[in-house]
C-alpha cells in the first residue's frame, strides 16, 4: 500500500480577492480580479485545467496583505506576490504547467498583515 494520497487535483492556485473598504490595503486595489482572470484563462488555453490537474480559484482574505497581491499554490505551499499579466503568464508556465518554482515572485515568509 503505498504512503501518497491520491490528489484530486495536481495543483490548486488560490488569489486572494479580498476588497477593504476601510482604506487598508488589500489585493482588490492591486489588480487581483484581473491576474486571477488571466491565470484561469491561460491554464484553460493549455488544456491544464481539470481533475488531475489544474484549479484556479477564488480566495477571501489570505492574511499576507502587506505582500499583496497574492496568490498561492498547492500541494506546495508556494506564496507568490505578482505585478502585471507578464508574472502571472509566468507563474502558469513555469510552476503550473512544469512545476518549477518562480523564485523572483516568491512572498517574503515574514510578510503578514
Amino acid at each position: 500500500m503505498s504512503d501518497t494520497i491520491p490528489q484530486y487535483y495536481q495543483r490548486h492556485i488560490f488569489f486572494c480577492l479580498n476588497e477593504r473598504t476601510n482604506g487598508e490595503n488589500c489585493c482588490a486595489h492591486h489588480g487581483a480580479q484581473q491576474a486571477f482572470d488571466r491565470c484561469k484563462m491561460l491554464v484553460k488555453q493549455q488544456g491544464l485545467m481539470g481533475p488531475g490537474k489544474v484549479r484556479v480559484n477564488k480566495a477571501g482574505c489570505l492574511d499576507r496583505c502587506a505582500g499583496g497581491p497574492i496568490a498561492v499554490v498547492y500541494p506546495e505551499g508556494t506564496w507568490y506576490t505578482y505585478v502585471d499579466e507578464s508574472d502571472i503568464d509566468e507563474i502558469v508556465e513555469s510552476h503550473l504547467k512544469n512545476g518549477v518554482v518562480v523564485e523572483r515572485l516568491l512572498t517574503p515568509p515574514e510578510l503578514g498583515r
